[in-house]
């Protein structure tokens, strides 16, 4: 039985990047359950892939501080740039931050699939159980048992269950003895209270909000969707959310006090909101849309909760929908200067799988690019 250097479980984007930066001379392999690599590199992005972010930093992620801003310096975003730009690859900037592929997401997964060509790549194999014996690793599958030196788990999390994700990678660190927090949704729409249901009425309606959350100001479009809360800010927030209050701003760039001083119109008619949501809106904070110049001292304070609409969502809408899994291996079983196991010699880490998530706008790819150079430059160290 041949015994690879490197065996890389998951065909991803952390795991295919990796694989680019291995030295030729290693030996190595990729187990994939699907048909295909990159599958969700694939259709993310509406097929564009948003890469990474103009703004990326540790504040952007749900995840040990010191571990992220390490893979960030090893390889940062301007790293990824450089890297893409010298593969032709040049992405275009969308709404000023994120980063796109410009025709494809196909772009991209070409340049890994073309780095990776030294790779021996095994499709449609599932992992079903991973020991080790003496210093090596035995990763029994649906065609047989593979063995190898080093072993990478890039296995992702649990969403976009249709592209076959499981959990398979929190039940090999636990296997090994390391500690893990279990897969929940993020970057998802979030369900609401019965006292916010007027939500639902607007469903398809969009604005442009802030959100406070966990000590968290996030600025982007929110979306009210038929279940309840939805879009770019409210995804990101999910990220954060775990009980308790959030609270809105829907008018982030106004002051209710100043547009409604010296009007003669109503209400509604001064608050630059969708009609219908800015009528919502009043009834939800009971205030009556009357005149401004009508308005009560006890009315006008309760305008204030348009700059401060807090409530507390009742969950989320699932993995169903959820862009990606919040939880993983915990960041305390492993080498942040290698996403190595501490405890477990040559056991790797990298990606979804690891307990770090970013919010919306490019960021759980840059992780996933910066955690697997981050793991390859320990690999390819003579030891």
């Amino acid at each position: 039985m041949k015994i690879y250097d490197v065996l890389i479980l998951g065909g991803g984007a952390s795991a295919l990047m990796c694989a680019g930066h291995l030295k030729k001379s290693l030996h190595v392999g990729i187990v994939e359950n699907n048909a295909k690599v990159a599958q969700k590199l694939k259709i993310s992005g509406g097929g564009k892939c948003n890469i990474t972010n103009v703004e990326v930093s540790s504040n952007n992620f749900d995840g040990e501080e010191s571990l992220v801003n390490y893979a960030l310096q090893t390889f940062s975003k301007d790293d990824l740039l450089t890297f893409l730009g010298r593969n032709g690859i040049s992405p275009e900037i969308r709404k000023n931050r994120y980063y796109f592929c410009r025709d494809s997401s196909d772009e991209i997964i070409n340049v890994l699939k073309h780095l990776a060509q030294h790779v021996e790549i095994l499709l449609n194999t599932t992992v079903r159980e991973v020991c080790k014996h003496n210093d090596l690793f035995e990763v029994k599958t649906s065609k047989g048992t593979l063995k190898t030196k080093k072993l990478v788990v890039a296995t992702g999390g649990k969403s976009f269950k249709t592209l076959g994700a499981t959990d398979v990678g929190l039940r090999i660190a636990n296997d090994f003895g390391l500690s893990v927090k279990e897969f929940t949704p993020a970057l998802v729409g979030m369900t609401v209270q019965p006292s916010q249901f007027w939500m639902k009425e607007l469903s398809g309606l969009s604005c442009y909000v802030h959100i406070k959350v966990e000590g968290k100001l996030l600025k982007e479009e929110m979306l009210f969707a038929h279940k309840g809360m939805s879009g770019p800010c409210i995804l990101s927030a999910s990220l954060y959310w775990k009980k308790g209050n959030m609270a809105i701003d829907f008018l982030p760039n106004d002051t209710i006090f100043k547009l409604i001083n010296g009007s003669k119109k109503v209400l509604s008619s001064v608050i630059p909101l969708p009609k219908r949501l800015a009528k919502a809106l009043l009834d939800a904070i009971d205030v009556k849309d009357t005149q401004c110049k009508k308005l009560t001292k006890e009315q006008k304070e309760k305008l204030q909760a348009i700059h401060n609409y807090a409530f507390a969502p009742a969950g989320n809408f699932g993995f169903t929908k959820a862009e990606v899994s919040r939880g993983g291996v915990l960041s305390e079983n492993l080498n942040p200067e290698s996403l190595e196991a501490l405890h477990v010699e040559n056991l790797y880490f990298i990606g979804e799988v690891v307990d770090v998530t970013g919010e919306l706008g490019g960021y759980n790819f840059q992780w996933a690019f910066s955690s697997a150079v981050v793991c390859a430059k320990d690999l390819n160290k003579e030891k």
